[in-house]
């Protein structure tokens, strides 16, 4: 596959949740990763967890909220990234595919300290060079050598794997998905074949799709791994509209336990975010007492009421 463009723009953002560290965290991946970078950090105050940051940040052009809130998640790799390295991106010829894989290793290299690798750098079936690895902080990055050949791929794609009760449903998720988002579609699939015990014959092995434009990736494994999807990582949904936050809410909420502060999760266990797009701008923008207001006025609530925000952070803005 060939290497498309860095997002421009986005919609859907990875989110994750770290004891105190969001802001150590988005350092050392904007000094990781090409075309990197720490966009933002607001502190919020008057929370559960006390005084929260949270951090917006880029890795490789695509967009990631995180948080400092306390040690309530831990990460796994029921969710990874996916770090396609494609020659095209470096240069023509040989001598790219060289420099990528150099900068593969290089990268490698950097997510190696203090973290554990998960499957060594080496030679696949499916990639000349791939490794997979739990960075410090629990985050796990795939590192693959990409094919130029083919369909183009951002360079980071958020992969879901599909275990324990979940193993075998990622085709149902992915048909799911891609009917409640718009501009979505399904791209390649590959089944597990016979003598691929103990996955089962026909589950997926590797298949991606579309959200909203954005490449997701998922898989099926029936191997013990002992974890599941949970909070540590959710996907933000930035919408433009109560009546889009409406729709997205009822669509994909099917845990009402779950249901807090915006957050929400799936019928596969996935956590969501169903936010309106102007909260960024709130956050980023707003002075001290703005936030402590938009911070009380949002806590209470499950689904987000836009008015309701926007009349809690304009009030305090005129008082």
């Amino acid at each position: 596959m060939s290497l498309s463009k860095p997002l421009s723009t986005q919609r859907i953002i990875p989110h994750l949740w770290y004891d105190k560290e969001a802001r150590q965290a988005a350092d050392f991946y904007a000094s990781v990763f090409p075309h990197s970078r720490v966009e933002h950090v607001t502190t919020l105050s008057g929370t559960p967890s006390g005084d929260v940051d949270i951090v917006a940040f880029e890795v490789w052009g695509q967009k990631f909220q995180a948080i400092s809130a306390g040690p309530l998640f831990k990460f796994n790799p029921s969710i990874s990234f996916i770090v396609n390295f494609d020659p095209l991106f470096f240069g023509q010829a040989e001598a790219a595919k060289a420099e990528a894989r150099k900068k593969l290793d290089e990268v490698w290299g950097k997510l190696a300290a203090g973290g554990k690798t998960l499957m060594p750098l080496d030679k696949y079936p499916f990639s000349e060079w791939y490794g997979w690895i739990e960075d410090k902080y629990g985050v796990t990055w795939q590192l693959m050598l990409t094919d130029p050949a083919g369909e183009p791929r951002p360079p980071i794609v958020p992969s879901l794997m599909f275990t324990g009760a979940n193993c075998g449903r990622a085709k149902e998720a992915i048909e799911f998905w891609t009917s409640a988002f718009r501009d979505s579609r399904q791209g390649m699939t590959v089944p597990y074949g016979p003598g691929q015990a103990p996955n089962r014959e026909g589950t997926v092995m590797f298949a991606d799709f579309t959200l909203e434009k954005q490449w997701f990736a998922a898989m099926d494994s029936a191997l013990e791994h002992g974890f599941a999807f949970n909070e540590a990582i959710s996907l933000v949904v930035q919408c433009d509209s109560q009546e889009e936050i409406d729709q997205y809410w009822g669509r994909l909420s099917a845990v009402p336990d779950a249901e807090q502060c915006g957050w929400i999760k799936d019928r596969f266990g996935v956590s969501w975010q169903i936010v309106p797009r102007i909260m960024d701008d709130m956050l980023r923008k707003g002075t001290p007492e703005q936030l402590d207001c938009l911070t009380q006025a949002f806590l209470p609530m499950k689904k987000f009421d836009v008015a309701a925000l926007q009349l809690a952070y304009e009030g305090a803005l005129a008082s």
